[in-house]
């Protein structure tokens, strides 16, 4: 069953969470587009280079949707096991909508921590992305994308254990999808335009409203779930 509510979620979350990479992390997703830039700049047109970065950003965005498939299906295993189990994962949903608000309003970056996880598995998949770049061939951009939706990112890691805490194998994948298409806009500004829209994400009293609507979500979900168990 698709959620709209946490479709527009997960939308807000990759938007916010673009905006990070651009202004906390020294541009990581900014970066990939910018080697897209400066790759195609001898290339037949801007035409080209557009299409790169859209298929590099396909490819990752469909990374997050495949790693939403994967938890949302161990999700869903480990809630038909035990009722118990079932309230656990979703009381962490809540928990980690919470964490996410404070996490893009930067009042509590907690959710950092997340990221040292997953540099056990970046360390074998890092040096296949250096053998395509420069990029030369769009089927060398849109593996890389692929490859790059596995860089360790706490927001990505938070989000996939709210998708896995919801247990839901078509939401799973929907909800990463969003959360892809939310980032579009901070990538392609760190790429080749968009340069307005970027300050306007990466504004402080914008970041500090999403992040109280992820707190308010969080809370509504916390109390949905004990309300209706008792």
């Amino acid at each position: 069953m698709i959620e709209p509510l946490s479709l527009l979620t997960a939308f807000l979350l990759g938007i916010m969470g673009a905006s990070h990479c651009l202004v906390m992390c020294g541009g990581i997703a900014a970066a990939a587009s910018t080697s897209i830039d400066r790759t195609s700049a001898n290339s037949k047109g801007s035409g080209r280079n557009i299409s790169f970065l859209l298929l590099f950003n396909l490819g990752r965005i469909l990374s997050y949707s495949v790693a939403g498939l994967i938890v949302s299906i161990l999700g869903l295993w480990l809630a038909d096991s035990h009722q118990v189990a079932q309230m656990a994962l979703r009381t962490v949903a809540g928990t980690l909508l919470i964490f996410m608000g404070f996490y893009v309003a930067r009042w509590w970056m907690l959710l950092t921590r997340l990221e040292s996880a997953g540099q056990f598995i970046w360390r074998y998949i890092q040096p296949f992305t250096r053998r395509l770049i420069p990029i030369k061939t769009k089927p060398q951009a849109l593996a890389l994308g692929l490859l790059w939706g596995w860089l360790p990112c706490g927001l990505i890691y938070s989000t996939l254990a709210w998708v896995a805490a919801n247990a839901d194998p078509i939401m799973g994948p929907a909800t990463m999808f969003a959360f892809g298409l939310g980032t579009l806009p901070g990538i392609f500004a760190a790429g080749i335009f968009a340069q307005q829209l970027s300050h306007i994400i990466t504004h402080k009293y914008f970041r500090q409203f999403a992040g109280l609507l992820l707190i308010g979500y969080g809370v509504f979900t916390l109390w949905a779930i004990w309300y209706h168990s008792s």
